[in-house]
């Protein structure tokens, strides 16, 4: 099937903050008392929206207005540490974004992340031009592995699930793009590729360096291409 957009997730797999992530949760659940091993505590929240993860650790429905205060009061501690000199792409983004747009692919955004930490992180990463469509964890949408936000990221790119293929660093976002219907490349920069794995996954990376002359991603833009000129 032809491949006609591009759907990247962003914390992992545009950007290289999960280590940053982990460390904001570590001080953050001791702020607050919450006694969870680390690798429990990312297992838990990694792919969900902000709200979820809160109800996650807490254990309880925590309302609204509360999760939220709690989200923005843990993201804050990741931005001030993540912030320059520390800010770092995933080896080779910004160059393969800027290659992939200039054959015809469009450009799509799906995060668990806010819109301060999409803001934090596309200003930081000094794109050519902004993808052509973002959607993140705070606009409603159910977290991953439910399908919701690449789904809409679909709708607002005006491309069919099918003829989009998502780049993910986590196995509910593998997850959730196989529920969308669509085929995933996995980023392995903070799980193993077995742990990745799915009939839809086209291929398994380390980072973008060298990505464009890969075999089989040289045949996504050949589809991509055909497409165009049809």
């Amino acid at each position: 099937m032809k491949v006609r957009a591009l759907i990247f997730d962003m914390d992992g797999t545009m950007i290289d903050s999960m280590p940053f992530h982990r460390k904001s949760w570590i001080d953050f659940a001791a702020m607050h008392g919450l006694a969870m091993p680390i690798d429990e505590l990312m297992r838990r929240t990694t792919g969900r929206n902000g709200a979820e993860c809160m109800s996650e650790l807490f254990g309880r429905s925590v309302p609204h207005d509360e999760a939220w205060a709690l989200v923005r009061e843990k993201e804050r501690l990741y931005r001030e540490s993540f912030a320059p000199p520390a800010f770092c792409e995933v080896a080779g983004f910004r160059a393969f974004a800027a290659h992939v747009r200039s054959r015809s692919l469009r450009l799509g955004v799906g995060t668990a992340g806010d819109r301060h930490n999409i803001a934090f992180a596309l200003e930081h990463l000094g794109l050519d031009e902004p993808p052509h469509a973002v959607v993140g964890g705070d606009e409603g949408l159910p977290g991953k592995p439910e399908p919701a936000i690449f789904l809409e990221v679909a709708r607002r790119l005006g491309v069919a699930p099918g003829h989009c293929v998502v780049f993910e660093d986590a196995p509910l976002g593998i997850e959730a793009a196989r529920r969308a219907g669509m085929r995933a490349v996995a980023v392995t920069t903070g799980h193993r590729a077995e742990e990745l794995r799915g009939d839809h996954v086209l291929a398994a990376i380390d980072h973008y360096q060298g990505l464009t002359e890969a075999a089989w991603f040289t045949s996504l833009l050949e589809t991509a291409d055909a497409d165009a000129s049809a």
